[in-house]
């Protein structure tokens, strides 16, 4: 009487479109994936910023942004940033990166330890957290803040039924959350900050062991196959 459950796939809904290779990782996996972006980010125009002693980045849209302005000079200036990723888009458009972290909690503890009498230039979108500015405004450190891009929501109705969710930040959460509920998914998250998005909302949160789209993904096959 079992071979009905045996024959369900399981689903898995990305609030954001995969790439060609995890999505083959997850079909080698027997996941079936259901991908929307509910989050768009688009470069915007704005005023050349005063380039301080370092450039902050919290995302490769920001970098991305500004390589499309007309900012000279841009690369001779040593970056810090939060991301793997981010660090290694920077490194790959020749920009110097002296220091990175998981998340930024972390990057303003080496700031705080290292770069105190510092000014810096932070690059980043209209929904940004205040941990950076927060931060640089409490040790009175100078800094000044250019909004390179925005974040719009996406939100959309999801009619398929699916057993897990896939988050990669707050807004992304929000989107969600809009039009769909959790019921009893399980939800995967990017990192610390997309999980705290949803606290109040499902106790069902597995966060990767590293803030990267791949270990999210790898973190849905091993729950998966442990079922």
């Amino acid at each position: 009487k079992n071979t009905k459950l045996e024959a369900k796939m399981t689903r898995i809904l990305s609030t954001k479109k995969l790439s060609k290779a995890l999505k083959n990782k997850l079909s080698d996996a027997k996941i079936e994936l259901v991908e929307k972006n509910f989050i768009q980010t688009k470069s915007i125009d704005f005023e050349t910023p005063q380039l301080n002693d370092y450039l902050v980045f919290t995302s490769k849209e920001a970098v991305k942004s500004v390589l499309k302005s007309k900012i000279k000079k841009v690369h001779f200036i040593s970056c810090l940033c939060v991301g793997s990723k981010t660090r290694s888009f920077l490194e790959k458009k020749g920009f110097t990166v002296i220091e990175s972290a998981d998340y930024a909690e972390e990057l303003i503890q080496i700031i705080e330890s290292k770069y105190k009498t510092n000014s810096f230039t932070f690059f980043c979108g209209n929904i940004r957290r205040n941990t950076i500015p927060a931060f640089f405004q409490q040790n009175k450190i100078a800094y000044n803040e250019t909004i390179v891009y925005e974040t719009k929501l996406k939100p959309q109705q999801i009619k398929k039924l699916f057993d897990g969710v896939l988050f990669y930040s707050p807004s992304g959460v929000n989107s969600f959350l809009e039009k769909n509920s959790l019921e009893n998914k399980t939800c995967f998250c990017i990192g610390t900050t997309t999980a705290k998005a949803l606290e109040n909302k499902t106790k069902n949160i597995i966060i990767a062991s590293q803030p990267t789209v791949e270990n999210v993904i790898n973190e849905v096959i091993h729950y998966y196959k442990r079922l």
